[in-house]
């Protein structure tokens, strides 16, 4: 083995037992586990953040069944790569031959005819399709397609699991092992590694490499030389395209923090790094509700309308529209209360549970539903001067929880007072 291929490609696990996460996947008696271990593989799209082992869960997918596998990569694949593929499938069908994986990373990236050209083989059951997207896929991959698959969700990597891939790579890489290594502290590889295992790996080999240069006696790992030596090295660690997720966070910070300048320089950083401009301006779209909401409604419909022009204009003149949006939410008022609500009115039903509709406003469709009481003295609020009655539309238990709570801006001061005046008396606004 090349002491030059990469810690992460050297540590890859092969089997189901060595690989670290993904418990509610691959743990005992998880719903992936049981359909591996039965031999009866769906078609299936696997969906998470960077480096939490979405490759490598369908290499041991395909390695533990002996099926033939494929890869395509979205960015540099077409229609005629999937249709050779797919060809070289059926020559090599066999009655008893298992069905060859075809594996397509990025996924999110192939267009509605690349798509399109999976669809037959995918149906017929010529390939398994496994897909690999860090995009969500209701967005990006066609109806058809999603309906002839599973989706599966993979979750960022714990603490527990970051450490313990540390640990096994110092103790069994057949470099590593040969040197004295010791992890005094662990922060600022976690930090810097921000849950992606082959990023993890990556400083690893780069702090060892530098340190071991140093010196042959003990290498000691600390946060104060890991910052020292990825501070002097950000291009070789950051190689593969990590940063891409630290600059879409200040990208989104910088506009939550009305910073117009700062918000259009990192636009433009990645304009100039290629990122898709679709994923840009939905990561708009998510904030003019997160983080702009009732301050400024019309900032949801600019940003929808932006996403709308991105996909009907293309490249390079959405740039400008990107920018336009941009500027707009980073220059609008700020409120975070819709946000704050559902995350409240979330926590509160985890907490109380499914309590009962009141009978009041629960649906009647029937004689015998309308008997035993539902729907009755229900008071049709269009029936009363300014379309307004005060009843109570919350289960008993909680029926004076306040959850909405308008925010200091122009826009949710006028809700308030309004809020104020019909509801004296039971929410305490």
């Amino acid at each position: 083995m090349a002491i030059n291929q990469p810690l992460a490609d050297r540590m890859r696990p092969k089997t189901l037992d060595e690989y670290i996460g993904q418990k509610h996947l691959v743990g005992e008696n998880a719903i992936l586990r049981k359909a591996i271990e039965s031999g009866n593989i769906p078609s299936f799209i696997l969906w998470g953040p960077p480096g939490v082992g979405k490759t490598t869960l369908a290499k041991i997918i395909a390695n533990q069944q002996n099926r033939p596998f494929s890869t395509l990569s979205a960015v540099h694949s077409g229609v005629k790569d999937v249709r050779e593929t797919i060809a070289k499938a059926k020559k090599q069908q066999f009655f008893d031959a298992p069905n060859p994986i075809l594996f397509i990373d990025e996924i999110h990236r192939f267009n509605k005819s690349q798509q399109d050209s999976l669809l037959s083989a995918v149906e017929q059951g010529i390939i398994i399709l496994i897909g690999a997207t860090t995009e969500n896929p209701s967005f990006e991959v066609i109806s058809p397609l999603l309906s002839r698959t599973q989706v599966y969700i993979l979750k960022s990597l714990e603490k527990d699991d970051l450490i313990e891939l540390l640990n096994r790579a110092i103790k069994e890489d057949k470099y590593l092992k040969e040197l004295n290594i010791k992890i005094k502290e662990y922060e600022s590889l976690l930090r810097f590694s921000g849950g992606d295992a082959r990023k993890l790996y990556n400083i690893l080999e780069l702090v060892v490499n530098t340190e071991k240069a140093k010196s042959n006696k003990k290498i000691t790992i600390t946060n104060d030389i890991v910052i020292d030596i990825l501070q002097q090295n950000i291009a070789t660690y950051d190689k593969n395209g990590e940063q891409h997720y630290d600059i879409i966070s200040a990208f989104i910070k910088s506009i939550r923090g009305s910073d117009p300048n700062a918000a259009v320089y990192w636009l433009a950083r990645m304009i100039e790094g290629g990122e898709d401009p679709k994923f840009i301006a939905r990561r708009l779209l998510i904030l003019a509700s997160e983080d702009i909401g009732l301050a400024n409604p019309n900032a949801l419909l600019l940003a929808n309308n932006c996403f709308d022009a991105v996909n009907k204009i293309g490249w390079p003149e959405s740039r400008i529209i990107l920018s336009e949006a941009t500027i707009y939410l980073a220059t609008s008022p700020k409120s975070n209360s819709a946000y704050q609500a559902i995350n409240d009115a979330q926590k509160l039903v985890r907490q109380t549970g499914d309590l009962p509709v009141p009978l009041h406003i629960r649906n009647a469709p029937t004689k015998l539903m309308k008997d035993i009481g539902y729907g009755k003295d229900y008071k049709y609020a269009h029936s009363y001067e300014g379309n307004f009655v005060q009843d109570n539309f919350m289960p008993e238990a909680i029926k004076q929880n306040l959850i909405y709570q308008p925010q200091n801006n122009s826009k949710e001061t006028e809700i308030l007072k309004r809020l104020q005046n019909q509801w004296k008396g039971k929410y305490n606004y």
